[in-house]
């Protein structure tokens, strides 16, 4: 079993910043990436950004410039800075976690999501 932790959303103005944080315990054998991915009403889920283990990332157009990705491969805990935060970047915001858990082959783990609002 994994459990991803997330926390950090809440409420901010357009314009503002927040940081999400995630962080990943349980049977992990092998992480090959974490990332975050976003849901807002009446859409699928997206990707936002991913980092790799070794440290690669890539990112959603809508975020590039905006958003940046981090890793601590110590703590198997990823993080997201937000800026330039716009209101259609209100979405439930879902860590995620491809790797191999408990001896079973590479999946995708989900966080429960946390919730980003934007709006004055």
């Amino acid at each position: 079993q994994v459990q991803l932790v997330e926390s950090g959303g809440g409420l901010v103005q357009p314009g503002g910043s927040l940081r999400l944080s995630c962080a990943a315990s349980g049977s992990i054998f092998k992480i090959n990436a974490m990332g975050w991915y976003r849901q807002a009403p009446g859409n699928q889920r997206e990707l936002v950004a991913r980092i790799t283990r070794a440290g690669s990332t890539n990112y959603a157009d809508f975020v590039k410039g905006r958003f940046t990705i981090s890793g601590d491969n110590a703590k198997n805990t990823v993080y997201l800075q937000m800026n330039s935060l716009k209101p259609e970047d209100t979405a439930v915001y879902y860590c995620n976690l491809e790797g191999i858990v408990g001896g079973i082959g590479v999946m995708d783990y989900w966080g429960k999501g946390t919730l980003v609002t934007v709006s004055s």
